[in-house]
């Protein structure tokens, strides 16, 4: 079943718990978009777009959109006091150097020892790879945001990834419309069960082994 708009917003928004002040942070297309719009203020964090942005803003209200202002993915931005402008070969630059504090990447599968699938369904047409190979090897923390299934209800955390990989054991968090997963030592480990959903239903649509962490909370 797909994430509807309401659950999308909740992932975001607890995505948004991981950035504290003064990060550099990357968001990629999809739902790490949305993880804009719920970073305080007055955090100081400075958001990197591959397309050369470092320091952007939240959404603009409807009405006030900049042509010339997009984020990776095309969609429009604002920027925030102190805010640069660079070529894309500076801002992988800046990828490529571990610059970057976190990177919220989007997914279609990631195994339970962090492997992540991200770029390509077979037989489907796709604009290319971006930027997805380079963040997920070179930021400090990689979370993935994603629905917990496909349409069909398969799982998308899987043992073992069946689509092409992007990286290798990268991810360190996943958040989904049910939990919140750490990897760590190649291990999948259910650290909070987001609104709604419970342990039983968590591990029933996993199919990942999932380890429950003694410190397992429950999501707001």
């Amino acid at each position: 079943m797909a994430v509807g708009i309401t659950e999308r917003y909740l992932i975001a928004k607890r995505a948004a718990q991981e950035i504290t002040r003064g990060m550099i942070v990357n968001l990629g297309i999809g739902i790490p978009t949305l993880v804009a719009d719920y970073i305080p203020n007055d955090y100081g964090v400075m958001l990197h777009t591959e397309n050369g942005i470092l320091g952007m803003g939240p959404s603009p209200e409807t009405g006030k959109e900049d042509g010339h202002l997009s984020n990776a993915g095309g969609f429009p931005v604002t920027i925030k006091k102190g805010a640069s402008y660079f070529d894309s070969a500076t801002a992988f630059g800046i990828i490529r150097r571990g610059y970057l504090d976190v990177t919220i990447l989007g997914a279609l599968q990631v195994s339970e020892c962090g492997d992540i699938a991200n770029w390509i369904v077979p037989g489907k047409r796709v604009p290319g790879m971006g930027g997805a190979m380079e963040l997920a090897q070179k930021a400090k923390k990689v979370i993935v945001l994603m629905n917990h299934t496909s349409k069909d209800g398969s799982s998308k955390i899987l043992k073992t990834c069946t689509l092409p990989l992007t990286a290798v054991k990268s991810a360190n968090l996943i958040i989904t419309e049910k939990a919140v997963f750490k990897v760590q030592d190649e291990r999948l480990y259910l650290k909070e069960v987001m609104p709604g959903s419970s342990i039983n239903d968590i591990v029933n649509s996993t199919d990942a082994s999932v380890t429950i962490c003694d410190s397992l909370t429950n999501g707001k």
